[in-house]
């Protein structure tokens, strides 16, 4: 069996988890919006973050620069969450 079937057949039996650390992910993206406007509003250099940054550049009209900034969140949420999907997967098998 080849590398590419392998990946596909890993891909399709861990579907669930995957799902599971997708949405969880973009859950937490959304809600930070919210909840850091709220708390701390959007004062650049002291309390933007990503996500609050990419609504001002919405409301702006930059929808590249927001795209872009969306694309980079949604990266470092997807390595957050496979590192430890793999983390506890790692602890499973040695325990």
């Amino acid at each position: 069996m080849g590398r590419v079937p392998t990946v596909c057949s890993l891909l399709w039996l861990g579907r669930f988890s995957l799902l599971t650390a997708v949405l969880a992910g973009v859950g937490w993206a959304v809600s930070e919006v919210g909840a850091i406007l709220i708390v701390g509003g959007n004062i650049a250099g002291v309390t933007r973050t990503m996500a609050t940054a990419i609504a001002l550049e919405t409301s702006r009209g930059d929808l590249a620069l927001a795209l872009g900034l969306g694309i980079i969140l949604l990266a470092l949420i997807l390595a957050v969450n496979a590192t430890a999907h793999f983390a506890g997967g790692a602890a499973r098998r040695t325990a």
